[in-house]
């Protein structure tokens, strides 16, 4: 009984969750209340406030459900970067890449935090969290580029940080204008060899041979 009951109360969640992600797409996030979702996912509004404190506590935990499952947010990404930092990079962004492609759930989330959240009222607070993952991630991926020199992988005169901002304006720029217009191009055939192109620019032998991670090759 008791297992069942925290399936059902799962299931709710998720079915919130669900209107969630659903509204936010197409009204954006400043224009949806709890109260629409209450109506969208029909549960009452108190159903939502038994999962959820707040719009804000339930914009974060639709993130979370679908980003936190990525390799960059494993235990195992720490041994992956120290061993073999160029294939750590191809493997995360790949991923991440293979995963906006695949998934649509993945994909309309991401879609709502390019072109339909603005951080306006309750939502603003959560601008400087954004933020500073973002500026985590940065981190991790000068930190792989540093390594990657140390390990002779690469061969540039940009620094860590010059090959981290390329590629960030890259991935960014893929995902920026795939999710605003699809037709624009085939994300799932131009962003290998465009990373291949990336990463041959930076003195990087075979582009296309460095190693994945196993969600990566699954994805691509």
């Amino acid at each position: 009984m008791v297992r069942k009951t925290k399936e059902n109360a799962q299931a709710t969640r998720n079915c919130i969750l669900d209107a969630a992600v659903e509204l936010f797409g197409s009204k954006g996030v400043s224009c949806t209340s709890l109260n629409d979702i209450a109506r969208h996912a029909g549960v009452t509004r108190g159903a939502i406030y038994w999962h959820f404190e707040n719009k804000v506590d339930l914009f974060t935990a639709m993130i979370r459900r679908l980003i936190c499952p990525l390799m960059l947010h494993t235990r195992e990404y720490g041994d992956f970067l120290a061993r073999d930092p160029i294939g750590f990079l191809r493997a995360i962004t790949e991923e991440f890449l293979g995963k906006l492609t695949h998934d649509p759930n993945f994909r309309r989330v991401f879609e709502i935090l390019w072109h339909k959240c603005e951080y306006v009222g309750d939502i603003g607070s959560l601008r400087q969290q954004h933020l500073d993952e973002g500026e985590h991630h940065i981190e991790i991926i000068e930190q792989a580029f540093r390594l990657a020199k140390e390990k002779g992988q690469v061969n540039t005169e940009l620094t860590p940080h010059q090959a981290t901002i390329g590629l960030v304006a890259l991935t960014d720029g893929l995902i920026f204008n795939w999710t605003k217009n699809q037709r624009m191009f085939p994300l799932e055939t131009y962003s290998v060899p465009i990373l291949d192109t990336f990463f041959r620019g930076l003195g990087v032998a075979g582009g296309d041979q460095e190693s994945k991670s196993p969600a990566a090759s699954q994805m691509t």
